[in-house]
């Protein structure tokens, strides 16, 4: 692998207005279709409004199986409670990490009446031999997320996985995702090292970045889906006159079969349909024989 041979940008992807939850409006950038493509990842939602009715009503009760949900607060405060007594405020900056794995019942609620609500949620896969482990969850405030700046002008928040050695919020199995916030002020150019192995994108939530080698330009509310280019050791990320501030997220692929149905990601239909009897009989995140 040659560390300075940047990946190229493989496809730009404009993410759909949708709503979800009680109404809640946001931007669903990685969509169902490049699952496959961006396995192990399965869904970014970015929802970001200071119009209050565009997300008070969050997201009432509702189950998930089979995979993981990651919450990064950018701005606004979030309630999470889930059926088995759990209950966390995310505020600025900070991340939870769930893994629902045989299931669970879950709400995310604002916290809030006025202002800005700005963030993300990523769903990640778990392997078939996975998916029905116990829930979990790690709830982390903006400070216990480590911070480097690789070089001047150059900031990195490093959520999960490692950064050029050094280890970022969260680690995980089997999918070893990275996931990085990463702040470019102008005239900066920088090259970020990534697994060969891992699928990856760059998602642009403020300005413009020129991505790879050779570059091409990236704009706000853009997803750059990155090649998987033999001996490329990472990507080059590059700023012009404004600053940048971006989603740098990849992991290694699973390579199994994807059988989703709203919040259930099992690996088969008769998977997902024990997951609705589950559900219709009680029975729901209780360990089965």
């Amino acid at each position: 692998m040659t560390e300075t041979v940047s990946r190229t940008v493989e496809r730009i992807v404009f993410g759909q207005p949708t709503s979800d939850g009680a109404g809640v409006k946001l931007l669903r950038v990685l969509t169902h279709d490049l699952q496959r493509r961006l396995d192990p990842f399965l869904m970014l939602d970015e929802f970001r409004s200071d119009n209050p009715g565009d997300y008070i009503a969050g997201f009432p009760e509702h189950p998930h199986r089979g995979f993981e949900t990651v919450t990064y607060m950018l701005d606004g405060r979030m309630r999470h409670r889930d059926s088995a007594g759990n209950e966390g405020l995310l505020g600025p900056g900070g991340l939870q990490w769930m893994t629902a794995g045989r299931g669970l019942m879950h709400s995310e609620i604002p916290e809030q009446e006025d202002g800005l609500m700005h963030g993300f949620q990523l769903w990640v896969n778990l392997p078939a031999r996975r998916k029905m482990i116990p829930p979990a969850y790690r709830d982390l405030p903006a400070e216990a997320i480590p911070i480097y700046q690789p070089a001047d002008g150059v900031e990195v928040k490093a959520i999960a996985g490692a950064y050029d050695g050094l280890k970022g919020a969260i680690e995980r199995p089997d999918t070893e995702p990275v996931y990085l916030d990463i702040r470019l002020e102008p005239s900066r150019e920088h090259f970020f090292r990534l697994p060969e192995t891992h699928n990856a994108f760059v998602y642009v939530y403020d300005g413009a970045a020129d991505v790879g080698s050779p570059a091409r330009a990236v704009t706000v509310r853009q997803m750059a889906i990155l090649s998987n280019t033999a001996g490329a050791g990472g990507v080059c990320l590059a700023t012009g006159a404004t600053p940048v501030r971006l989603l740098l997220i990849a992991g290694q692929p699973l390579n199994e079969p994807i059988a989703q149905y709203g919040p259930f990601v099992m690996n088969s239909r008769a998977e997902l349909e024990q997951a609705f009897t589950d559900l219709r009989s009680g029975r729901f995140g209780q360990e089965t024989a």
